[in-house]
């Protein structure tokens, strides 16, 4: 239990001994009451509104109401003092030896210091990249990828059930376009020389499909009818862009658990299903568009089709699920798609590309017609990725034909650094990466400066062996001020996980470890100006352990952050 979850508990306890004193009615709603630390640190190192939002529904005054909890907070062993601010506030001071026991708790709990059981085993479904199956993982695919897979982590942590979804978009015009280009390539194996026309995919990545192509079926279908191959060489290709896609995840450190087909989905007459549940509730129905507004298209003309009711739920006008030729549209499709993640998920989450947010609202409704209202479904948008050499636009790549893959930019900068720079800005943030930058050796990068306090951190061990220190035991209780408001930031550590997971947001994990990796390093310079205040002091083995401790408690809670993001914690700089 965090230090922030006992003593909202140990509130609880206050309020319902002033129940049963008859200070306080029974059956007050207390989810407005909050346990956070204050905004100014001045004021002490919690603050609770409970006298605000519980005096007005208690019929009470909210000072006279925070008189009364402060004396039962006060006679807490660990509050060193309780006091009212304002017209009703409640500010606290914990005792040192309560910090110092939470530095303890740090090291105790080790890798699960922070890790929570908030979620209670809800499950959730994350779907994200879903990239379509046309060629490599580029960097716009890059961002997205590490923000589903943190959060995936960050959820689990925070005691969720999580399912980690790719979409394989296998069921539209993309992918007889693949099929086509793959069969060109697939003559070139077979030594005729080729143009790639406009509109087909040029990558040098599918030439080792024609290849494979040539060498699985010969020269049977360089003069076949599309109709002859197009299937056989579509599932084929399909199924090699597939394999390079999870090929580029891994280099994130990427796996999901389930890939889902649509074309499969389609086969399986799930979007039917759908539509059949959905018209037995009366919310599709066949009718007719509206007109376009303005100027019509020449070749626009009314057709009834199957309308799902989407206003009903917040949408600005009811969607086709079909088109007029009877094949689905995307959206009945991807409909479907959700429907059947909801059947084994409490909860969903998609990850999409900021150039989806117009079928936001369209989407929330079928998940709230096909859930009933049910299910938490959240669309996390995540906004573009401009690539910089020294503040120039970078040029594509080769292999790509029209893009920058996510295989070279890992290449060049490695795993960890790419899945840290794309958490450094909120998800729906415009974000520049450039090459130079996100590898630099300075404060102003966050990448560098989190692991630099780990791998200071790690290195402490080794300097104290090297200056032949015999250590004793810690002594907690020697830790001035200046360490104990370093444990004071450490503690939040379980918070903000906890809120991270809550609001959906891993970035707030990385912005934590820059404020407490902040923190730590102007610790250490204090070393700088004032020997005595450095970790290793070798005429003083007692605070010399002290200090070890202290800053070993926060290497754990950086190397527990690390993770949940994804990204190793160094014990050296290169």
């Amino acid at each position: 239990m965090s230090l922030y979850t006992r003593f909202t508990a140990h509130l609880d306890a206050v309020l319902d001994a002033l129940e049963a004193e008859g200070i306080l009615p029974a059956g007050l709603n207390r989810k407005p009451v909050t346990v956070e630390p204050p905004r100014d640190p001045s004021h002490g190192d919690m603050a609770t509104n409970a006298a605000m939002v519980l005096a007005k529904p208690a019929g009470t005054n909210p000072r006279a109401l925070a008189e009364a909890i402060v004396t039962k907070l006060q006679a807490l062993e660990e509050v060193d003092s309780a006091s009212i601010a304002g017209p009703g506030f409640i500010n606290l001071t914990l005792t040192d030896a309560t910090w110092r026991a939470e530095l303890a708790a740090i090291q105790t709990d080790g890798d699960d210091y922070g890790r929570s059981d908030v979620g209670q085993g809800i499950t959730v479904n994350i779907e994200y990249v879903s990239a379509n199956p046309t060629g490599p993982m580029h960097m716009g695919h890059c961002r997205g990828a590490v923000v589903g897979d943190a959060l995936a982590t960050l959820l689990e942590y925070a005691g969720h059930k999580v399912i980690r979804e790719y979409y394989i978009n296998d069921a539209g015009g993309q992918v007889d376009v693949l099929a086509r280009s793959a069969h060109l390539r697939y003559r070139e194996a077979l030594g005729e020389t080729i143009a790639i026309p406009e509109g087909l995919y040029p990558g040098d990545y599918l030439v080792p499909v024609g290849q494979a192509l040539a060498a699985e079926y010969g020269d049977r279908f360089v003069d076949a009818p599309e109709g002859d191959w197009l299937v056989t060489f579509r599932t084929f290709a399909v199924a090699k862009m597939m394999d390079m896609i999870r090929d580029d995840l891994a280099l994130l450190g990427i796996h999901h658990d389930i890939f889902s087909s649509e074309a499969e989905l389609q086969a399986a007459g799930k979007p039917e299903q759908a539509e059949a549940w959905l018209r037995a509730q009366d919310l599709v129905y066949d009718g007719v568009l509206e007109a376009p507004k303005g100027e019509l298209p020449d070749d626009w003309e009314p057709v009834e089709l199957p309308l799902f009711r989407s206003t009903k739920f917040g949408d600005d006008q009811d969607r086709p699920i079909k088109k007029s030729n009877g094949s689905w549209t995307y959206f009945g499709a991807d409909m479907a798609y959700h429907y059947q993640k909801a059947q084994s998920a409490d909860q969903l989450i998609d990850i999409w590309g900021a150039d989806h947010a117009g079928t936001v609202k369209r989407i929330q409704a079928a998940v709230a017609a096909l859930t009933e209202g049910k299910a938490r479904f959240d669309v996390k948008l995540i906004q573009m990725v401009r690539l910089l050499r020294d503040g120039e636009p970078v040029k594509m790549s080769k292999r790509a034909g029209n893009f920058v893959t996510l295989a070279d930019v890992v290449g060049e900068v490695g795993k960890d650094v790419v899945r840290f720079t794309m958490l450094t800005r909120k998800a729906d943030a415009q974000m520049d990466f450039d090459f130079a930058k996100v590898v630099e050796a300075s404060k102003d990068n966050p990448v560098f400066y989190v692991q630099y306090a780990h791998a200071r951190i790690s290195s402490l061990g080794r300097r104290t062996q090297e200056a032949g220190i015999a250590l004793p035991a810690a002594d907690l209780s020697l830790l001035g001020t200046a360490e104990l408001g370093l444990v004071k930031l450490a503690a939040q550590f379980p918070r903000v996980v906890e809120g991270a997971a809550q609001m959906r947001e891993p970035h707030r994990i990385a912005f934590y470890l820059n404020d407490l990796a902040s923190a730590f390093h102007g610790w250490w310079n204090m070393g700088n100006d004032d020997p005595r205040a450095r970790v290793i002091l070798a005429d003083d083995p007692a605070m010399t352990a002290a200090r070890l401790s202290l800053a070993q408690g926060i290497g754990q809670i950086i190397r527990n952050g690390l993770a949940l993001m994804g990204v190793v914690a160094l014990t050296e700089m290169q």
